[in-house]
């Protein structure tokens, strides 16, 4: 089965860590998706940018609503995802508690749900940002 696995943690600005402090990090994230792709559980995984730079878009009443920054103010934000294929959710847990925002954050493990292959052949084309405005 596959799960999304999702890193919440503090937000921090790389540039006000010390660099050691950083680069202990960064070779420990390395080591987890290395250990997971040795495994063959690995499907997919990328960090992702600031909150700053994120873009909540919603629609209502037909209109389309775009405002800057994420839908809610926490103290944890979402800073990466893995995708990972695993026997079964005791398999993704133990994998999830190796990912090294585990100790200063959360990790939200979440079944993907696989639906029949008939549902993705009726879905709509891709379009572009500029096209769905």
């Amino acid at each position: 089965m596959r799960y999304l696995v999702l890193i919440y943690t503090p937000e921090v600005d790389p540039a006000s860590v010390p660099p050691e402090d950083y680069q202990s990090e960064m070779a420990a994230y390395a080591a987890f998706t290395e250990e997971c792709r040795e495994r063959g559980v690995m499907r997919g995984g990328e960090a992702l940018q600031p909150t700053s730079s994120a873009t909540t878009v919603r629609v209502r009443e037909g209109r389309t609503i775009v405002s800057d920054g994420p839908f809610a103010e926490t103290k944890e934000a979402l800073g990466g995802f893995y995708l990972l294929e695993c026997a079964d959710l005791d398999g993704a847990i133990e994998l999830a508690a190796k990912i090294p925002g585990a100790a200063r954050g959360s990790i939200e493990v979440r079944p993907i749900w696989e639906l029949p292959m008939e549902y993705a052949s009726q879905a709509p084309a891709a379009t572009t940002a500029a096209e769905a405005r």
